[in-house]
């Protein structure tokens, strides 16, 4: 069997799962639907109590005047950037090289709305005050993501943010926040949503990463630009007939982890000193500033895969079901912290590690 595949099964056999909030399978959406009154009407074609009372809720959790909900995150921003090239006639915007619409979405940006992207920043650091200065007047957005998730979940600081805000809207720039961790994130800042938002025109938040849900987004800002995305969603075809299974979900999974994420970023900060105290192991960051680090190893994936296999076959500890290839020469893998990392009995996890650090001293050799 490929030693990629045999990875992968055995950690989702093994009996402790290190990262995430547990198995994506038909329970969890037992579990969102096991107090739910069987009676409660669905939404109909994006209207209703069901989808309109959670809307209203995201919105004052965000702090902004409206939200739209959609069914995925690669639809809302694409929109999102429509709608703002649209309001000031400027089709281009700009963001971090490794942006999720740059590297993620077939180009969608540029074959569905003809809008063409600056990409700003070299690809192994964050845009800077300094990077945003340098681009004048020339597009209609700024898209920033919090934290960049590929290069290790990295994250400005809060004032670098409000300055950055600061000349955005001196020059006119629209500023649109990629929060798919956005909720991950605040325990760094000590802020809370609303006033992370408040730097920003518009947000969009993910439903089933740190939150846990099955599916969904959250798009979210003034009422005109709630008004707009609601009417590009029903362009794209994202009014399904009825939702209601991804919103009460996303609904029981916020409420059931919005207080978890400080003993995540916790957890994440724990288990990432273990990983620097292995022989030839690094993280980046090397204090996680969220729920999420990349772990970086020294030797290709093909010398990577059999370490951690023999950790989990021999432990019972799956810290990670794949490595990836960076080159001939190095490897990664990205890993970020829920509900399962509380649950493993400390003793495991000091036994995994110790493991680790053997396996990694034998073949850094």
């Amino acid at each position: 069997m490929e030693l990629s595949k045999k990875l992968r099964e055995a950690y989702k056999a093994c009996a402790h799962q290190v990262p995430g909030n547990g198995p994506r399978n038909i329970g969890v959406l037992k579990q969102a639907f096991a107090e739910i009154d069987a009676g409660l009407e669905s939404d109909t074609y994006g209207k209703g109590p069901v989808i309109e009372d959670f809307e209203n809720k995201m919105a004052g959790v965000l702090g902004k005047e409206k939200a739209v909900f959609f069914p995925s995150g690669t639809m809302a921003q694409q929109i999102a950037m429509r709608i703002w090239c649209d309001e000031l006639s400027l089709h281009k915007v700009a963001y971090h090289p490794l942006c999720h619409l740059e590297i993620h979405e077939e180009d969608g940006l540029k074959k569905l709305h003809r809008i063409e992207s600056v990409l700003l920043a070299d690809k192994n650091r964050l845009i800077t005050l300094a990077d945003v200065q340098e681009l004048g007047s020339d597009v209609a957005c700024l898209l920033l993501e919090l934290p960049q998730r590929e290069i290790g979940g990295e994250l400005p600081e809060f004032d670098e943010l409000v300055a950055i805000s600061d000349y955005c809207r001196e020059e006119g720039i629209k500023l649109h926040m990629d929060g798919a961790r956005l909720f991950e994130v605040l325990p760094y800042y000590q802020k809370t949503a609303a006033e992370v938002c408040q730097l920003f025109d518009s947000v969009y938040i993910s439903l089933y990463k740190g939150v846990g849900g099955i599916a969904g987004a959250i798009l979210a800002g003034s009422e005109p630009f709630a008004k707009e995305a609601f009417i590009w969603k029903r362009r794209h075809g994202g009014d399904l007939i009825s939702l209601y299974p991804y919103i009460l979900s996303a609904d029981y999974s916020f409420e059931k982890r919005r207080d978890r994420f400080p003993a995540y970023l916790n957890g994440a900060r724990e288990l990432a000193a273990m990983y620097n105290g292995c022989h030839g192991v690094r993280t980046r960051p090397l204090v996680p500033v969220s729920n999420m680090f990349h772990v970086h190893f020294p030797l290709p994936k093909e010398k990577i895969e059999p370490v951690f296999l023999a950790v989990v076959e021999e432990t019972g500890v799956g810290l990670t079901a794949v490595v990836y290839a960076v080159d001939e020469e190095s490897s990664y893998f990205e890993i970020s912290i829920g509900d399962n990392y509380g649950t493993i009995p400390k003793e495991k996890l000091q036994q995994a590690f110790s493991l680790l650090d053997e396996k990694m001293e034998v073949t850094l050799r």
